[in-house]
């Protein structure tokens, strides 16, 4: 067996990093009463049920059941192995790790893992190296600075240039003892299919590295110096690279959304990097594809209003509105910035200066339905009259599908005073134009699933009085080893729920060690990720401080109340069927056994 993480290591990790900065990088809390609440970053939510508390250093879900502690919530949300969340919180805080010997096969993988960043974060600065400091790339930085790129940037956002070799990196990796299979795997190199050789993935481009969201490099976007195909090249699909899931630019930007909550989103990382030069400091681009529904909620952890900015050709505007759809889904404000024809926000910049774009495009961007209301007037003859019809009829179905009455009638309003309409009537054709689309969404839903999902630990109906007793023991056992001794003593492990009697056991031995209550040093002791989700259901119950030996003693009798009661029930099945037998003998037998189980429960 090799080297471990010492468990006082661990532990120390684990009190040193609060979990209320944790989770408050990914949600968005507020205080309400002695714990703090937001949207539930593992399901979509509207009204926030993901509680924190920094007291008992735990968090739970009381939608979707979630639970855990510091560890577990990384573990959970970015997917990391154990050894990958402890790692990743002993860099919060400095701590130094050992090295790992002969590691399982997790560990194993969480290795490989970080071996494939170390390769990127390597070669990151070795292309940035090249670009600012050696004749390979002096072609490429001159391209840089007369596109409007200052060395501050090019520093910045770690531009570099990877040289037209076959082997330039291939060779430097090698030399360094880096496995190439690894390297192909990251993403770095390719493999010739007739040999068997590993070539540089990217060759001539002027490399952009892309990072996680700990600002850990796991990939690469590459522009070709010149003429050639692809024009970008971006790293493919990786253990450790998600395109869906990643947002450029997003580590460094999200202080700064934090603060403002407003996020930018462009359709690139050149418009990010010129952005920034304007001033604009929490932009973030998506990666060559479609902005997804884990991009989205990415964002929504973060802000409440997204400004889309993207190019102003007929596929920009359509992203635009796909991208402005999902926003909307995961309950953000959205607003939409109007780029002249032909231009990208790049070009603006370059052309008009950052103050411009500052003011007129970001400062200037309209609400979605104001956008669909331009754009929609663009290449119609408004004075034609079948035009102007047209162009009314649809923008009253835009109109219906807005979700606020308020809304829905400002924008009637307008229509009516620019057009010299009356109210009613166009209240009346929107009205019809809702009710067209609502009869159309009931015939598509009604062979879909309709009944919502069902969270675990959703409180369904009253509990049973012994089901109750022992979550209230649980919950002031896991506060108070005195408490935890007396339940010990009166009932042992006898609880009438298989997981509560897990949980008692765990507990047991946790206290025998001579530990202190410690929930969230608890749960690294219980492996069983139910069990773990049901412990931090526990330590949430809203309990009286302080129990009395009476109301202990009640509760413990309830708990063995149960198993007699069942046992009366199996008796009373026993006695009927004696009865429909006309065995009268074995029928008063049974009933004597039941008065005497009956007198023993009130004992």
């Amino acid at each position: 067996m090799g080297a471990r993480i010492p468990e006082e290591t661990i532990e120390r990790i684990q009190k040193s990093n609060d979990i209320l900065e944790v989770v408050g990088e990914y949600v968005q809390l507020k205080k309400q009463g002695r714990n703090y609440f937001g949207l539930c970053p593992f399901h979509n939510e509207n009204t926030p049920s993901f509680s924190v508390s920094s007291e008992k250093q735990i968090y739970r879900c009381f939608g979707c059941g979630k639970g855990g502690n510091v560890i577990s919530f990384l573990m959970e949300l970015e997917g990391f192995s154990f050894i990958e969340a402890i790692r990743n919180l002993a860099d919060r805080i400095g701590i130094e790790l050992p090295q790992l010997d002969t590691p399982n096969q997790n560990d194993q993988a969480s290795k490989e893992k970080e071996t494939m960043r170390e390769g990127h974060g390597l070669l990151a600065r070795l292309y940035h190296h090249c670009l600012t400091n050696t004749e390979y790339g002096q072609k490429a930085k001159e391209y840089l600075l007369n596109r409007g790129f200052t060395e501050e940037m090019i520093d910045h956002f770690q531009i570099g240039y990877a040289p037209d070799s076959w082997e330039f990196a291939t060779s430097f990796l090698h030399k360094r003892n880096y496995s190439l299979a690894t390297m192909q795997e990251a993403g770095i190199l390719a493999r010739r299919e007739f040999d068997g050789k590993y070539f540089d993935r990217f060759r001539n481009r002027i490399m952009f590295p892309i990072w996680d969201s700990q600002g850990k490099n796991i990939a690469f976007g590459g522009r070709i110096l010149g003429e050639g195909e692809p024009k970008y090249l971006n790293s493919p699909e990786t253990k450790i690279f998600h395109k869906s899931k990643s947002l450029y630019g997003y580590h460094m930007a999200r202080p700064v959304m934090r603060k403002e909550d407003k996020a930018i989103l462009f359709e690139g990382y050149v418009d990010v990097i010129a952005a920034w030069k304007a001033g604009l400091t929490n932009g973030v681009a998506t990666l060559g594809t479609s902005l997804t529904e884990e991009q989205a909620r990415l964002l929504s952890r973060n802000v409440t209003t997204v400004i889309i900015c993207y190019d102003s050709d007929q596929a920009g505007i359509n992203a635009a509105f796909r991208a402005s759809e999902l926003i909307e889904k995961v309950n953000c404000n959205v607003r939409i910035a109007q780029m002249p024809q032909g231009m990208d926000p790049d070009d603006y910049i370059q052309k008009h200066g950052g103050d411009r774009f500052k003011k007129d495009v970001i400062g200037a961007s309209l609400t979605v339905m104001a956008f669909k209301m331009q754009f929609m007037r663009r290449g119609k003859n408004l004075q034609d009259e079948g035009e102007r019809m047209r162009y009314i009829e649809e923008i009253l179905h835009e109109i219906a599908k807005l979700p606020k009455a308020v809304e829905r009638d400002h924008y009637l309003r307008q229509l009516a005073d620019e057009f010299n309409l009356s109210l009613d009537a166009l209240k009346q054709q929107q009205y019809q134009a809702f009710m067209d689309q609502k009869r159309k969404k009931d015939k598509d839903g009604r062979n879909r699933e309709n009944n919502p999902k069902k969270y675990i630990g959703q409180p369904s109906r009253l509990l049973p009085a012994f089901h109750n007793a022992e979550r209230i023991l649980l919950a002031h056992m896991l506060k108070d080893v005195s408490i935890a001794e007396k339940v010990e003593e009166l009932l042992g492990g006898a609880f009438n729920i298989d997981e509560y009697s897990a949980i008692s056991a765990y507990l047991y031995a946790y206290y025998a060690e001579g530990n202190t209550p410690d929930i969230s040093m608890f749960l690294e002791r219980i492996d069983d990720q139910r069990l773990k989700q049901v412990v931090t259901e526990l330590a949430m119950l809203t309990i009286n401080e302080d129990i009395s030996d009476q109301e202990l003693y009640d509760y413990v009798k309830q708990v063995k109340k149960y198993p007699k009661l069942l046992e009366i029930q199996e008796r009373e099945k026993d006695k009927k069927r004696a009865e429909r037998e006309q065995d009268m003998v074995e029928a008063a037998r049974i009933a004597m056994e039941i008065v005497e189980l009956k007198k023993a429960l009130k004992s």
